[in-house]
This record gives C-alpha cells, structure tokens and sequence, in this order.
C-alpha cells in the first residue's frame, strides 16, 4: 500500500515537471501535428510500431505519445482502434475500454502502422489499472490549474485589448481635444473681432445718439449787448458798433450750426405793457440791421423775444442802472450736437 502511494507520488511530481514548459495551457481544439523537434517521430506510411509512453497531449481523435527517451509521435484513433485496460490478478481478466479512457499522463502501450501524414494509426492501446487512476488523480488536480490559466490567459487578452482600446480611445479624445481648443482659439479672436466691431458700433450709436438728443440743445457761446436811449428803439453810433463786433466775431469764427438768438429788455418805467411792447421792438431793430447789412439769413435767427422790464441786470433805483437795463442781448448759439469732427454743412 506505502509502495503504490509512492509511486502515485512520484508519478505526480513527474507529471507536473512534464508540464511545467507550459504544455497545460495549449489548445485542445485544433488537430495536433508533430512537433518542430529533433525528437518528434515521423512514422513511415504503412510501418508497424510498437511503442510506450506518456499521453501529453490528447484531443478529439489523436493524442501525442511520450517515450523515455523524449521522443514525441503523435497517434491517431480511428473506429477500429481498441483500447484495453489490463488488469492484475489471476482471476482477472482484462478489460476492455474506450478512447475516453486515454488522459493526459496516462502511461500506455500503442501498436500500429503509419500514414500519409507521418502519423501513427493506432490499432490496439492498452494501460493499467493503475496508471489510469494515477491519470486520472493528475487531471482532477491539472485540470482546474489548466482552467484557470486558460481564463487567466483570456482575461489577460481581453484586458491587453481593453488597454489598446482605451490607447486608441485616448490618442482620439487627444486629437478631438486638439481640434477643440484650435476652434476654440478661433472662436476667441472672431469675439474679439466681433467686440470690437460691437464697441465701435455702440460708440458710433452713442455719438449719433448724443448728435441727434443736441439738435435742439445749443450752447451760448458768446453774449453782446446793445443799450438804447430811454423809451427809444432807435440804434445809437454806439449800439451799432456793438452790432457790428458781435457780427465780426461770428464771421471770424467761422463757426458751424450757429444761431442768433436776439432778446429785448426795459427799464421799470412805465407799464409793464408798454415796457414790453418797447422791448420786442429794440429786438427787432437789431435783427433789421443784422439783415440788411450783413445779410444775415433769417433761418440762423431765433424768433425775437421781448421781456420788457423783467429780468433787469442792474437794479433800476438808480440812473446807471436803468442805462444797464435797457439793452438787447445778442446771444451767439452753436448747436451741441456739432464738434470740428463732424463735418456738418454750415
């Protein structure tokens, strides 16, 4: 019993050294062919052989046979093959068996002849009890190795693809994210553009705006004033000189958009009434004079007002003041919505 125990041991260890190059994880599905050794055997067709071995290799209808010298012949099952299991004991008589029965580390005998392909035909297999259980203790503790290896293989291609996936996946959002930011930067310099053609547009609104709220809004630029007798609106020598300045100022000037805007005024003496009525004259006055000396287009003048004695300058208690009060304002009026830059027609 100790001496069977040790030699299933042995043949374990063996086993699994046989292995160890890496023959558990080959693939079981394909047909196998002779290997690229010096020890793979190449049967001549239609040779007999008679060999012994290992089973290290087993598939549907083939298995690769193993001898002690190394050297590896792959041999064919067909539907005439058979396969005994030899039994110990004189009362035991051997036993037949399938083609199932041939495992990987299985110890067994072959006899046939060759083929075509250098294979060899098996006509008669047969092994012992005791090496098909040693096979089969090996395959209860390979297989579940092989499996695992296998599943670790393919979670490790199917990882390895994952990654080059991913590398591709990575290299493409890296290019997208090129293309992105240069669209981006194109994106940024058309705003720019676009801001700038928004603040000149609104600054060129806000002119145009300011231009056009100013064409009823006018500076005064300059104010002359022309004095007249007490209850006359006759022009003195002396108020047509003044006329005269406040004519050469514009002229010198050259201003654009101007107006002229022409306000009388009186004394407190006597009525309101005629105080105004007097006032409106001396306006007129130096409007009549403006005309016909200078000819002074009428759309440059503001209609003629008369304020009469409101309004004074001076207080009218006394004689100095009274002089002061009796006078028309010539008010020399740009229009604000005008600037040198504009180029408005005179």
């Amino acid at each position: 019993m100790k001496t069977g125990k040790l030699i299933f041991q042995l043949s374990a260890i063996g086993f699994l050294l046989l292995f160890a190059s890496g023959t558990l994880a080959q693939d079981n599905s394909t047909r196998p062919r002779a290997m690229n050794s010096v020890n793979a055997r190449s049967v001549p067709d239609g040779q007999e052989l008679k060999i012994s071995g290992i089973v290290t290799k087993r598939n549907t209808d083939a298995f690769t046979l193993r001898e002690a010298d190394g050297t590896e012949t792959i041999v064919s099952l067909t539907d005439r093959t058979r396969v005994k299991t030899e039994r110990k004991g004189l009362f035991r008589a051997d036993k037949s068996s399938g083609v199932s029965y041939i495992l990987r580390g299985l110890r067994l005998k072959v006899e046939g002849r060759g083929d075509a392909n250098g294979q060899l035909v098996a006509a008669r297999i047969s092994f012992t009890e005791e090496d098909l259980r040693t096979a089969q203790a090996l395959e209860a503790r390979v297989d579940p190795v092989e499996n695992m290896a296998s599943e670790t293989k393919a979670l490790a291609e199917a990882n390895q693809r994952r990654i080059e996936e991913a590398e591709q996946n990575a290299r493409k959002l890296s290019g997208q994210i090129d293309e992105l930011s240069a669209i981006a930067a194109q994106n940024r310099e058309a705003t720019k553009v676009a801001q700038a053609s928004a603040d000149q547009a609104q600054k060129d609104a806000s002119t145009a705006n300011q231009r056009i709220n100013g064409l009823d809004d006018y500076d005064v630029v300059d104010t002359i004033r022309v004095h007249f007798r007490t209850g006359s609106d006759e022009l003195t020598d002396a108020a047509k000189e003044q006329i005269d300045v406040a004519a050469a100022k514009v002229q010198s000037q050259n201003l654009k958009g101007w107006l002229v805007e022409v306000i009388g005024y009186a004394d407190s003496r006597g009525n309101s009434a005629r105080n105004r009525s007097l006032s409106e004259r001396r306006a007129q006055a130096v409007i009549n004079y403006l005309v016909t000396k200078y000819n002074l287009p009428m759309r440059r003048v503001v209609q003629p007002f008369g304020y009469g004695d409101l309004n004074p300058v001076a207080s009218n208690d006394t004689a100095e003041g009274r002089s002061l009060n009796r006078r028309v304002e010539i008010n020399i009026l740009v229009n604000k919505s005008i600037t040198s830059s504009a180029g408005v027609i005179e």
